[in-house]
């Protein structure tokens, strides 16, 4: 991986543990607050790694509608839904209800 990737990654893992325990955000939320508003893949790839790293809540990091397209990197077939679950949201068909209610946006949140 190449050094501005690696910093890259470094911002956006320093958004995501900001996300408040309870709230989601999108991969494109995270770019845009990142000045890289094309970039949401990058934020989906940084995601992806952060599995192994406890710290970094991962499953607050959806899609724009509230998808949870990168379920499948986490162990188990359910467990980005149980994390969120957990923490107090609700699911149906892979997909958050009132998206817009449990929405964090960094731009907004962090200024």
């Amino acid at each position: 991986m190449n050094p501005e990737n690696k910093n890259f990654f470094q911002k956006v893992y320093e958004v995501a543990k900001l996300i408040p325990e309870g709230r989601v955000t999108s991969y494109g939320a995270i770019a845009k607050y990142l000045g890289a508003a094309r970039s949401a893949r990058m934020v989906g790839w940084a995601m992806n790694g952060a599995g192994n790293m406890p710290e970094i809540p991962a499953h607050r990091v959806v899609n724009k509608i509230g998808l949870l397209t990168g379920k499948h990197h986490f162990d188990g077939t359910n467990l980005m839904q149980q994390l969120l679950e957990n923490e107090g949201i609700t699911i149906k068909e892979n997909q958050i209800i009132d998206f817009e209610k449990h929405f964090w946006d960094p731009f907004k949140e962090l200024g």
